[in-house]
């Protein structure tokens, strides 16, 4: 990883980070390469941790961030897609569960039918040959079906408990740490998901173990009756924000603890995690003004990489953990300041401090 300390022109190495000083009071960090595709385009990749990233226009990124940096965290709030954006695409080399596949109702009848719509309308959410407008009509018939059946069927929350502990689902390597990060600078997050809160809850709770008390759900959500049987489901295009529920409320943190709807549409400034072009929707209704966008690209990579890099500002490759989204959030997040204005982006999550000593005195040699 190399460490660029931008204030003049001259270039510094310093094992074991390679410092750059040019023009301004900044420390980011870039890894970059250029590659050429065989069809002799050159596309900018940036390499975090090992993970590959398409930044299509860079300069457009870098002025985002400072954008949002000016305005302060009280203004940012991070909204993620859960399926196979915050969890894992592939989980020990097989396909991971969505929050909808993992479930078992305990009536063989009802999971078989619910795995023929599986079949069916899966190959249609990852074509990328299909119009946004045609698929996210397909993908509200799929729902509509699935959701159908859960209640004819019976479901109760004790399938539910079940299904998780036997399911191959798995966040991505770096999630916890976002979160914790998240909590701690008191940025909200909003999960938006096609699927059912009660299972997405249910996940947070056996794979990550601890509540936060920043995280809300924006999805559909089940209706139990007196013995624990699902008897309907809330359509979140009913509710959407002002319905999102905290993750592990009974756990300590109570309703009041978590930010209100009217708190973050007050919040201007939006990163946005998703793995399909249609969730760069989930913004559609907030009044933003400065979005980020990243885009999880698993799978049909040589088919979808043009769209998605024109798409979204920062696209991770093959299925890559959160810890670029991490160091993202960090610099969005964690700022020193002084004579200089913005000195330093914190996302460094070492030589921290050696790197702060450089730039104050390098700040200070520039006046």
């Amino acid at each position: 990883m190399s460490y660029w300390l931008r204030i003049s022109s001259l270039p510094i190495r310093f094992a074991p980070f390679h410092l750059r000083i040019r023009g301004e009071c900044g420390v980011s960090y870039r890894n970059t390469c250029r590659n050429t595709d065989n069809r002799g385009e050159t596309m900018e990749h940036v390499v975090f941790d090992g993970a590959q990233v398409m930044v299509g226009d860079p300069q457009l990124l870098q002025t985002k961030i400072s954008s949002i940096l000016r305005d302060g965290t009280s203004k940012l709030q991070v909204i993620a897609d859960f399926d196979a954006t915050l969890t894992k695409y592939l989980v020990d080399g097989q396909r991971g569960h969505s929050s909808h596949a993992l479930l078992q109702q305990g009536n063989p009848e009802y999971d078989l039918k619910r795995q023929e719509l599986y079949d069916h309308y899966h190959p249609l959410e990852i074509d990328p040959a299909i119009p946004l407008d045609e698929k996210a009509k397909l993908m509200e018939e799929w729902w509509e079906k699935t959701h159908g059946l859960l209640v004819e069927g019976g479901l109760n929350f004790d399938a539910i408990k079940s299904s998780v502990v036997k399911s191959r689902i798995a966040f991505r390597d770096g999630v916890t740490e976002l979160f914790e990060l998240l909590e701690r600078s008191n940025v909200p997050v909003l999960i938006f998901s096609a699927g059912l809160a009660d299972i997405i809850e249910e996940v947070f709770r056996q794979k990550l173990h601890r509540p936060f008390k920043n995280v809300k759900i924006v999805s559909n959500r089940m209706v139990f009756d007196q013995n624990g049987k699902t008897i309907h489901v809330l359509n979140k295009n009913e509710h959407a924000i002002d319905m999102a529920g905290p993750v592990h409320e009974e756990l300590g943190y109570s309703e009041e603890s978590t930010p209100d709807a009217s708190s973050v549409k007050l919040r201007t400034n939006v990163l946005l995690l998703g793995d399909h072009i249609g969730d760069l929707g989930m913004s559609d209704g907030l009044n933003y003004s400065t979005r980020i966008s990243v885009g999880f690209l698993n799978d049909n990579i040589e088919s979808s990489s043009d769209s998605y890099q024109k798409a979204f500002d920062v696209v991770y490759l093959n299925d890559a953990s959160m810890w670029g989204v991490v160091k993202l959030a960090s610099q969005l997040c964690s700022t020193v300041r002084n004579g200089c204005g913005v000195l330093f982006n914190l996302g460094i999550q070492s030589h921290r401090d050696i790197l702060y000593v450089l730039g104050q005195f390098l700040c200070d040699i520039g006046h």
